[in-house]
């Protein structure tokens, strides 16, 4: 007995023939179900059958592609990245409607597989919007910003590891070297020092291992090919580089799970030395409320995020500041003297003494616009139907944040494409901010360790400019002033050399 017939009029092509047509009637039914975009839709490129715009974007300069498609479609355009639609906002006016004026409108996030293998969604950074979200990016802000609770207030953590930082500087004893890894080093063990309560040698195996991890977790979440298993998720279960993020991610949790144990077996409720200990404490209170987001696992994810949020972007944002010094040792002197002036070279410097020194606080915001590291904001999706500059944009479309497009726009910046302090200056030399700065995105989602990460750069930016003067290596080339783009704008590889003032 035949379990499956054939349709009459189909017999002569046979029954391979015929599957084949029913697999491609089906993947052409589920294109026009996902490219359906209703009225007054963003225009954008026509989209090839199952694989839309995606091979028309270069991945490896994703900005500038943008940007070229920008001139085209105007500040707001349509994409498809195989199935899925997808919104580019660019310009000031487009990101602050679509990310702060609709900010709950698009404050969810796009379903990505991979992310969802790894447990990535139940932390803060790719959790859908809802009750959890909430919860869990509250609490986050909240404890950060109220550290000074704790046995050491955030900014004497800072403090302490500037002076280690800068130790390792002076170590060099005027040879080159290259500052990426010692940077990275001090940013991480800012992290580590707030959420558990420890910092690490720089020389540990243990420290090291974990910033190599996070350092590949990071590449290999933001490769392209993660799209491609949002269409095919089976592809996860087959050999390729995927298998060896996952690995990675296990690692790293046991990792941090042997970290939570060793802070569970010496936890003493009165007394909250850390991060982890502020989230023990909440899932004390909440152990009888079974819709609760606070658990050891989630506790796990969410100092993942903090982590892969914290470290990478800080520490290139202060790559780019000593290469801008380097570049432009005019700009560097005048933050000598104002240093001098203010905080003079016996004391370490505070955060209140930022708003006393307008023309180092223009410097490290300039530094943050002109490296732009992170050129396009982590995805978005619409929570619901909403109008954007207005197109009418359905519930469940991708909203890609040009941040690039802002922090770059000739109709905002003087010289938007030069390393110029005086954006942030008025006409008397006080320090102002544009509105247009927007580093760290803008609106519901916008980074978490915004404040954390102000702290950071202002202290050890200063630290290091207070105790040294830097400069290039005589037998070394001119340093490249334009980005290296991964999953955000970083500095080409540069070499420098620091002499004690």
């Amino acid at each position: 007995m035949e379990l499956l017939s054939v349709p009459s009029f189909l017999l002569p092509f046979g029954n391979a023939t015929c599957i084949g047509l029913a697999v491609a009637v089906l993947f052409l039914l589920i294109y026009w179900m996902k490219n359906k975009k209703g009225h007054n839709y963003p225009p954008g490129p026509f989209p090839l059958p199952l694989v839309g715009n995606t091979f028309q974007l270069d991945f490896n300069n994703l900005p500038e592609s943008l940007s070229q498609l920008e001139k085209r479609y105007g500040k707001v355009f349509s994409l498809q990245i195989f199935f899925e639609n997808s919104v580019v906002l660019n310009g000031y006016e487009a990101v602050k409607e679509g990310l702060v004026t609709k900010s709950e409108d698009t404050a969810d996030r796009p379903s990505i597989p991979m992310f969802e293998h790894l447990g990535l969604h139940t932390g803060i950074a790719f959790t859908g919007y809802g009750p959890h979200w909430k919860e869990q990016r509250r609490f986050a802000l909240y404890t950060l910003k109220n550290f000074g609770m704790g046995k050491k207030s955030m900014e004497e953590r800072i403090r302490e590891e500037a002076g280690y930082l800068c130790s390792a500087f002076q170590a060099h004893d005027g040879r080159p070297f290259d500052p990426f890894i010692v940077l990275t080093n001090a940013i991480s063990n800012i992290i580590c020092s707030i959420i558990f309560g420890d910092r690490f040698e720089y020389n540990d195996s243990s420290f090291q291992k974990m910033l190599y991890m996070l350092k590949e977790l990071a590449e290999l979440e933001t490769k392209p090919i993660t799209q491609l298993y949002k269409i095919f998720p089976w592809l996860m279960k087959v050999p390729g580089p995927h298998q060896k993020l996952f690995s990675i991610q296990r690692t790293y949790l046991h990792f941090l799970r042997a970290i939570v144990q060793k802070h569970r077996d010496t936890w003493d409720p009165a007394i909250r030395r850390d991060f982890i200990d502020a989230f023990f404490e909440e899932i004390e209170k909440n152990k009888d409320n079974p819709d609760s987001s606070f658990t050891e696992e989630r506790l796990l994810i969410v100092m993942a995020d903090l982590f892969v949020a914290g470290t990478d972007t800080t520490s290139n944002t202060l790559r780019w500041s000593l290469l801008m010094m380097l570049l432009h040792p005019h700009i560097q002197r005048k933050v000598h003297e104002e240093i001098d002036h203010v905080i003079g070279r016996d004391r370490l410097p505070t955060v209140e003494d930022n708003s006393k020194m307008p023309y180092t606080n223009a410097v490290i915001h300039e530094v943050q616009r002109f490296g732009n590291i992170l050129p396009i904001a982590l995805l978005h999706m619409t929570y619901r139907d909403t109008k954007i500059q207005g197109f009418n944009i359905p519930k469940g479309t991708t909203i890609i944040p040009n941040l690039t497009s802002v922090l770059k726009d000739k109709n905002i910046w003087k010289k938007p494409h030069q390393f110029y302090p005086e954006h942030f200056l008025d006409s008397e030399g006080q320090f102002v901010k544009n509105e247009a700065f927007i580093p760290f995105s803008a609106g519901r989602r916008m980074c978490v360790g915004e404040l954390l990460a102000r702290m950071d750069l202002f202290i050890i930016f200063t630290s290091l400019l207070q105790r040294f003067e830097f400069h290039i290596p005589d037998d070394q080339p001119y340093p490249r002033h334009d980005p290296v783009f991964t999953f955000n704008f970083s500095p080409h590889p540069f070499q420098v050399c620091c002499k004690e003032r």
